[in-house]
């Protein structure tokens, strides 16, 4: 699998734990869930933007 590849999967899919925190469950394991998933949007973004290394 290519890096970005895996970059954009790692953002997809904290765009949905983000989702089904915000939405779906109540109180404050909501807000775990909606850090973890927003969390995952970030790193997923952040490593997108890191320099390649060519071998």
């Amino acid at each position: 699998m290519n890096g970005n590849t895996t970059s954009w999967v790692v953002t997809i899919l904290g765009v949905i734990v983000s989702a089904i925190g915000y939405f779906m469950l109540p109180g404050e394991f909501a807000a775990g869930v909606l850090g973890f998933g927003l969390a995952h949007i970030v790193l997923g973004l952040l490593d997108m933007a890191r320099p390649t290394v060519r071998q």
